[in-house]
């Protein structure tokens, strides 16, 4: 059984079909990349997965629960985390802080036993730094645990909000254009952080990228959209030799 499974799924926005008869399967485990053409109805699809909008048609389902008509939150427990295309971090708390109140049902649990239970609030709050530094190290940010997040140069704000959303321990993580305004040696770096997290925490990921190079050397099989509908699937190989994907997607 897939971790994520798609069919069928589709929104329209009035009179404007946005994503039409979607279809994608995901195995645990996976690196799996969505890419097309500006507008193509990428974040959308990560839209309507995290339930941030609710398909017209279709089934989304998690470990073969049906989660449409679940709310975000209710979808961020049943195992899916996400970034953003515009970096969202709290900017006025520190690398570690940001990590730190990723931790949701800790963080509520704290907030109800401060004051009934000091030793058990100490213990986690210990607990929670110790994972967070942990997370931290895989980036490459214990150095700056302390900085203002405001602060970080920009490639190092993109991996801290990839870092945050690991911290909710999540089965299928969503990178939304991870590298985006990234130099080439951030990409580099950033393919093989990537790689490191999907093999140390044995997660699944589903990336919307337009950096080839990335999606190509990370990705096991990807999706293609073009204006909203699928336009080719598979292996990178496969897709981006694919003479309809050459003229919608890489302009050639």
């Amino acid at each position: 059984m897939a971790l994520l499974e798609v069919k069928n799924l589709g929104i329209s926005f009035g009179g404007l079909r946005a994503v039409d008869d979607v279809n994608l399967s995901i195995e645990e485990g996976q690196l799996y990349g969505l890419i097309g053409p500006n507008g193509a109805g990428k974040t959308t699809v990560f839209n309507l997965l995290t339930g941030v909008y609710q398909p017209t048609t279709g089934t989304i389902k998690i470990n073969g629960e049906n989660v449409v008509g679940k709310s975000p939150s209710e979808i961020c427990q049943a195992g899916i985390a996400r970034t953003f295309q515009n970096i969202r971090l709290f900017k006025k708390m520190t690398v570690l802080d940001n990590v730190k109140t990723a931790f949701h049902n800790e963080i509520r649990y704290n907030l109800v036993t401060s004051f009934l239970r000091l030793p058990k609030y100490f213990k986690l709050e210990k607990e929670m730094t110790e994972k967070a530094m942990e997370i931290l190290k895989v980036f490459n940010l214990e150095g700056e645990a302390n900085y203002l997040a405001s602060n970080l140069p920009y490639g190092k704000q993109r991996k801290l909000e990839i870092a945050r959303a690991l911290a909710t321990n999540p089965k299928l993580l969503l990178l939304d254009e991870p590298a985006a305004g990234m130099n080439p040696n951030e990409t580099a770096e950033l393919m093989d952080t990537i790689r490191l997290v999907r093999d140390r925490y044995r997660i699944t990921i589903l990336l919307i990228e337009h950096d080839m190079k990335l999606v190509s050397g990370i990705c096991e099989k990807i999706l293609v959209l073009n204006f909203g509908t699928e336009l080719a699937s598979g292996t990178p190989d496969v897709v981006l030799n694919n003479p309809e994907v050459i003229t919608a997607y890489l302009g050639e």
